[in-house]
């Protein structure tokens, strides 16, 4: 894909994400797909913290879809941290078994969202 094709859908992606991450997780967790985006028993601690974590990248992203380039350290840290929060919640849905819902619902999305930002950001040339 050529360069420039790659930053404008990367502008897009960032601001998608952003939205989803501020209105999709709270709308997954409470209505949409609770049992594969929430954990058993429900934790409204933990769910009200990671809807503001969540939320508050979001605004980031959708900041940084303004001047990729200047913000790749922000787009980075999604991806990376999309990785390791999924594998996380990979190891512990496969070790819990009331927990096998999320294969289906948060763990594949942070996946989804790593690959489709790591896949836009522009490759270094040497």
């Amino acid at each position: 894909m050529e360069a420039t094709k790659r930053a404008r859908l990367l502008k897009i992606a960032l601001v998608v994400i952003g939205l989803i991450f501020i209105f999709g997780i709270y709308s997954m967790m409470m209505w949409i797909f609770p049992s594969g985006w929430g954990w058993t028993p429900r934790q409204p601690e933990y769910e009200q913290m990671i809807m503001g974590i969540y939320a508050t990248l979001g605004v980031f992203l959708i900041r940084a879809a303004r001047d990729p380039a200047a913000n790749s350290s922000l787009i980075w840290f999604t991806i990376w941290s999309s990785i390791v929060h999924g594998a996380i919640m990979l190891v512990q849905a496969l070790v819990d078994s009331t927990e096998r819902t999320n294969l289906f619902g948060d763990i594949p999305a942070l996946f989804l969202v790593a690959i489709v930002l790591w896949y836009l950001m522009p490759k270094k040339t040497a």
